[in-house]
């Protein structure tokens, strides 16, 4: 497939939407991609702000990301972080040496009263991004999430705690005060198509549904609404997005992401291991394909945001789709 004339939008957080991220890239002219990434899990860490899912959608796009980690820099030590270990310091949170340089120059920035996104153009830019990364607010919010061990704060249970806590709520504190950052809404109302990339529901694209306005858009513009399921076979394909669904009483499949998604979603790809369940998903109003969704290699990755794009053009000629199962046809094979 050559390069593709549609304005495309990606709601994204950490690796699964970065990676789909990187695939879209490869099809689409850069003016005509816009990520939209969560921005509750930005903390501060001994006086640097670190903006992590901001950061891995920006490494990835600028070829840099770490391949084995799927997060920070391809080849980074962590001497930095063992000798704040020496000296006796907080150093959980792991920061690479590479890494490092970037939460300097933001902060400095930031210091200096650039906004989020202002910071976010100039990383992209400095690292050769040219497809616009929008983070999906300057103003603070932080995912929170209480737990059997109380209210934690999400770098807490994520990466201090390892996941272990059981999660009861998840709730994005500043919420009510935060906006949509400038861009955001004029991406999704602009976009031919709206993906929401296979993350984590609840940690990375819960915070950008929450803010005011935004899942009025997508409401508004369902049939052009897209995820790609986070979840196969039962599981995730990276971090606690199964484990929490179940702990907050949601079934752990593409049929609960489905359910969760069920007031904004035009359509869901899911995996073939999980095609039994396609006629339940498409009894909700859902359009569901059944193809791979894994994204362990750069084929992989363009493959399936192939998939996506295809689909899309087959939706707007009003033309069958390969693989997709709806709850009528799934009756007359049965």
């Amino acid at each position: 497939m050559g390069r593709l004339i549609m304005d495309v939008a990606v709601l994204a957080g950490g690796v699964g939407g970065a990676k789909l991220a990187w695939g879209l890239s490869r099809l689409l002219p850069p003016e005509r991609l816009t990520v939209i990434v969560n921005t509750g899990d930005d903390f501060d860490w001994h006086g640097l702000r670190i903006c992590p899912d901001l950061d891995t959608v920006i490494y990835t796009l600028a070829g840099i990301a770490s391949s084995e980690r799927g997060w920070g820099i391809e080849g980074d030590t962590f001497r930095m972080r063992a000798r704040l270990e020496q000296l006796g310091c907080e150093a959980w949170f792991q920061v690479g040496d590479l890494d490092a340089a970037t939460h300097l120059l933001r902060t400095g920035l930031l210091r200096g009263g650039a906004s989020v996104t202002e910071v976010a153009r100039e990383l992209c830019r400095r690292n050769g991004v040219e497809a616009r990364v929008l983070p999906m607010s300057d103003d603070p919010v932080a995912t929170r999430l209480d737990t059997d061990e109380g209210t934690l704060e999400f770098q807490e249970y994520f990466v201090r705690r390892a996941c272990a806590p059981q999660v009861r709520r998840v709730f994005y504190a500043g919420i009510e005060r935060a906006r949509a950052a400038s861009g955001v809404k004029e991406a999704l109302l602009r976009a031919g198509m709206i993906v929401i990339a296979p993350s984590n529901p609840y940690l990375s694209t819960g915070p950008i549904l929450a803010l005011e306005g935004v899942r009025e858009i997508l409401q508004a513009r369902r049939s052009a609404v897209r995820a790609v399921s986070p979840i196969a076979a039962g599981k995730a394909y990276k971090g606690p997005a199964a484990s929490m669904m179940r702990q907050m009483g949601e079934e752990a499949s593409p049929l609960g992401i489905a359910r969760l998604y069920s007031d904004l979603l035009g359509a869901l790809f899911i995996d073939p291991c999980d095609e039994g369940l396609a006629p339940s998903v498409a009894a909700l109003g859902i359009r569901c394909i059944v193809r791979p969704i894994s994204m362990n290699t750069g084929e992989e990755k363009v493959e399936l945001a192939s998939s996506v794009l295809r689909f899309q053009i087959a939706a707007d000629a009003g033309l069958p789709q390969p693989g997709e199962a709806s709850s009528e046809s799934w009756r007359r094979r049965s």
